[in-house]
C-alpha cells in the first residue's frame, strides 16, 4: 500500500474522530481539515510573541487574557479597581519573571513601547475611548463586545482604525465556533430554501430595585469608573458584574447576549442591516432600579421581507440553563421554505438530519474560517489581514443590537437607512436622538488626544 493511501486513511480517521467528538457532519469536518492543512508555512515576525496589556481586569478580562497569554507576553494590567488589577497581575506572573506592571490610568499603558496589543475588557461605556486611544498609540486591539455603546461611536472607531491600519477583533467569539459557521453557511447556500425568518432567544435581564447609595469601596476610583457616563452617587449594583443592566453603561441583554446571537443572525442573513424595527416591552423597569428593559420582544424586517425576531427567556440564573415557557433555550432558529436549522453553543439540529449531513456542492458560499477567536486575532496581528470579526463587522453587528435597544427605549417603530446610518421617515428624530451620547468632561474625546 503506498504512502498516499496510508495518509488518506489516516486523514479520514482523524476526520471521523473529530466529527464524532464535535457532533458536526463528516463532510464539514473534512473540508475544515483540508483547508487547515493547505495553509503553507509562515515566516515568523517580531510580533510572534507580542507584548499584551489588559485594560479592565474583571472576570471576563482575566479569562480572555488567559487565552491571550498562550500567544504573547502579558506585560501590563490596568483597572480603576486596585483589587482587580492586583488579582490580574498575580494571575499573569510568569514563572521566574516579574509580574505585569499595574496601572490605574490606561493612557499610561498606551505609552509603553513594549505593548503591541491591547485587550479591552472594560464595561461598554469605556470601549470607544480606550479603543480610540489604542488606535492613536499604534496598538492592535481585542475588544470585548458590543464594540461601542452607541452607533455614532462605532462609525468613529471604524474610520480611525481603517485610517491607521489597526487590527481590531471584536469579542463575538461565536464566529469562531464551527457549529455557528456551519449553520450560517447552510442558510447562505439555501439549504433550508428561501429564508423567511430568524428567531433569536436571549436571556432576560434583571429587573430589581430600588437600590440604596453606599460608600465607595477604597479600592475603586468611582469617578474614573464612571468616566464619560453621567456623574451619579455610588450604588454597588451599578458597577462590575451588573453594569450591563443600566443604559448609562450598556444596553441590557439586547447588547450583551444579543451581541453574540444577533451577530450570528447578521452573518447568516448576509445583509447590511434591517429596514424596520419595532418592539414590545414585556416588563417595565422597577423605579430606582436597573434601567435597561429586562423582558422584551424586538421585530426586524429586511427590505426583501426576511424577518428577525428577538425574544427573551427567563429562569433563576441570567446566564444559566435559560429556558422559556415553551422549553426553548437561548439560541437561534433559522426557518425557511424547506425546513429549519437550530443552533446554540455546543448544539446544531435541523428539521431533517439530511439538511446537515448532505455536503454542500462545489462552488458553494464558504464563510471566513477561524478555529479559535484569540488565535485568529493574533494571526491577524502577524499577517495584517482582517480577523474574522474586524472593526467594520463588529460595528455593523453591534448596530443591529443598538437598533433594537433604541426601539425599546422609544417605544416606536423606526425605519433605518444603513447607508447613512440614520433613522428616516416617521419618528426619525426620536430615534436619531439615541445615536450618540454626550460625554462627561474631562472624559470626552479629548481625553485620549
Amino acid at each position: 500500500m503506498n504512502s498516499f493511501h496510508i495518509s488518506r486513511r489516516s486523514f479520514l480517521k482523524r476526520c471521523s474522530v473529530a466529527a464524532a467528538a464535535s457532533g458536526l457532519p463528516l463532510w464539514f469536518v473534512e473540508r475544515q481539515l483540508v483547508a487547515a492543512e493547505t495553509v503553507g508555512p509562515r515566516r515568523l515576525g517580531p510580533n510572534d510573541r507580542p507584548g499584551i496589556a489588559l485594560i479592565g481586569c474583571g472576570g471576563q478580562g482575566r479569562g480572555v487574557t488567559t487565552n491571550a497569554a498562550n500567544h504573547g507576553d502579558i506585560v501590563a494590567v490596568c483597572d480603576v479597581d486596585t483589587k482587580h488589577a492586583a488579582q490580574a497581575s498575580a494571575r499573569f506572573m510568569a514563572e521566574g519573571k516579574t509580574p505585569p506592571q499595574i496601572y490605574g490610568d490606561f493612557r499610561r499603558v498606551l505609552e509603553r513601547d513594549d505593548v503591541q496589543v491591547i485587550v479591552n475588557a472594560t464595561p461598554d461605556h469605556w470601549h470607544t475611548l480606550i479603543n480610540l486611544g489604542a488606535v492613536k498609540a499604534g496598538k492592535d486591539i481585542y475588544s470585548e463586545k458590543p464594540l461601542t455603546l452607541t452607533i455614532d461611536e462605532g462609525r468613529r472607531l471604524v474610520t480611525a482604525a481603517r485610517a491607521r491600519g489597526t487590527i481590531l477583533q471584536t469579542g463575538t467569539q461565536q464566529r469562531s465556533s464551527q457549529q455557528f459557521r456551519l449553520a450560517c453557511e447552510l442558510v447562505r447556500n439555501g439549504r433550508i430554501g428561501r429564508l423567511q425568518e430568524a428567531k433569536v432567544w436571549l436571556p432576560a435581564g434583571l429587573n430589581e430595585g430600588p437600590f440604596a447609595m453606599a460608600n465607595v469601596p477604597p479600592e475603586l476610583n468611582w469617578d474614573f469608573w464612571l468616566g464619560p457616563a453621567p456623574r451619579v452617587d455610588y450604588v454597588p449594583q451599578r458597577a462590575h458584574k451588573t453594569f450591563r443592566f443600566w443604559y448609562d453603561y450598556s444596553g441590557g441583554t439586547m447588547t450583551d447576549w444579543g451581541a453574540h446571537h444577533n451577530d450570528i443572525a447578521y452573518w447568516a442573513i448576509g445583509q447590511l442591516a434591517p429596514r424596520d424595527v419595532e418592539s414590545t416591552v414585556l416588563a417595565q423597569p422597577t423605579p430606582g432600579g436597573y434601567t435597561a428593559i429586562s423582558d422584551y420582544e424586538v421585530r426586524y424586517t429586511y427590505a426583501d421581507g426576511i424577518k428577525l425576531t428577538i425574544l427573551t427567556t427567563k429562569d433563576d440564573s441570567i446566564y444559566g440553563a435559560v429556558i422559556n415557557k415553551d422549553g426553548q433555550r437561548n439560541g437561534i432558529r433559522f426557518e425557511g421554505t424547506d425546513g429549519w436549522i437550530w443552533v446554540r453553543r455546543g448544539q446544531i439540529t435541523a428539521s431533517d438530519p439530511a439538511l446537515l449531513t448532505t455536503p454542500l456542492p462545489e462552488g458553494s458560499i464558504q464563510l471566513q474560517r477561524s478555529k479559535e477567536h484569540m488565535a485568529n486575532f493574533i494571526e491577524s496581528v502577524r499577517s495584517r489581514q482582517d480577523p474574522i470579526c474586524d472593526v467594520e463587522t463588529g460595528h455593523r453587528s453591534a448596530t443591529m443590537c443598538h437598533l433594537g435597544a433604541i426601539s425599546l427605549r422609544t417605544g416606536l417603530k423606526l425605519t433605518w437607512d444603513a447607508a447613512t446610518e440614520k433613522f428616516v421617515g416617521e419618528h426619525a428624530a426620536a430615534g436619531n436622538a439615541h445615536l450618540a451620547r454626550e460625554l462627561r468632561a474631562p472624559y470626552d474625546y479629548s481625553f485620549v488626544g
